[in-house]
């Protein structure tokens, strides 16, 4: 998927139990599950649900609160709703992206590359926060 235009590439939600949050997302909202065997195998480190064929919810352990290190203060996000909102764009904008928020003194993660998302592994990513301390995540495919 090459087209140009900026899109919500997934959220990633604080939930108690993955496996009963996924039960609840495919039964009683019609998702389906993503990553829920290799979950249960212990292979990945949490499971998603698919919105569409181009956004997915994460269902992020509450457990790994702690391990949220990308930004300073990230595992504060712990018992709020929302962990991260993901922002997929096209390689020129991810740049100029990465350009304005420099310019703005915006601090900004290091650049990660492959990590997963709802069309497979990105191509490069990074996380940043808005004045009100929301974190997002912004990241290209090709």
């Amino acid at each position: 998927m090459t087209d140009h235009i900026a899109r919500l590439d997934h959220v990633v939600l604080w939930v108690r139990d993955p496996l009963a949050a996924a039960d609840f997302y495919e039964k009683a909202v019609g998702m389906e599950a993503v990553r829920l065997a290799e979950f249960a195998a212990g292979e990945v480190p949490f499971p998603s649900v698919r919105v569409n064929d181009e956004t997915i919810l994460d269902l992020m352990p509450l457990s790994f609160a702690e391990r949220m290190t990308m930004l300073p203060g990230s595992a504060d996000s712990a018992g709020h709703p929302v962990n991260h909102v993901c922002l997929s764009l096209p390689r020129g904008d991810f740049d100029a992206l990465l350009s304005r928020l420099a310019q703005h003194s915006v601090p900004m993660s290091d650049l990660a590359h492959g990590s997963f998302g709802a069309r497979g592994k990105a191509t490069r990513s990074f996380y940043f926060r808005d004045p009100d301390g929301n974190v997002f995540e912004a990241r290209h495919y090709d």
